[in-house]
């Protein structure tokens, strides 16, 4: 039974292992890539929402980035293109709101 545990593992932890990696190999060398990934990448989790009938709270819907196995990931990838964005002279504040 421990032996099936393991093989089911490694096979769903692999593709996402994958992705991840290349996530973090991905290098930014030109202005306009940094752009499209700070623009496609938002700054924050635009999904948590109260849940209100006739002003009367029912209840919360949780950000779900959180549950992304990615999101971590993306967040350090926006960071990388903001700060070759600055590093070229760039200026980053209308990104960061």
């Amino acid at each position: 039974m421990l032996k099936i545990n393991n093989v089911i593992n490694k096979t769903f932890l692999s593709p996402l292992k994958i992705i991840k990696i290349k996530l973090e190999k991905l290098e930014i060398k030109e202005k306009e890539t940094a752009k499209k990934i700070v623009r496609l990448i938002p700054n924050q989790c635009p999904f948590a929402k109260e849940i209100r009938l006739f002003n009367l709270y029912l209840g919360k819907i949780p950000p779900l980035c959180k549950l992304n196995p990615f999101y971590e990931d993306l967040m350090i990838l926006r960071f990388r293109a903001l700060s070759f964005l600055c590093e070229i002279g760039e200026d980053i504040t209308p990104y960061c709101q």
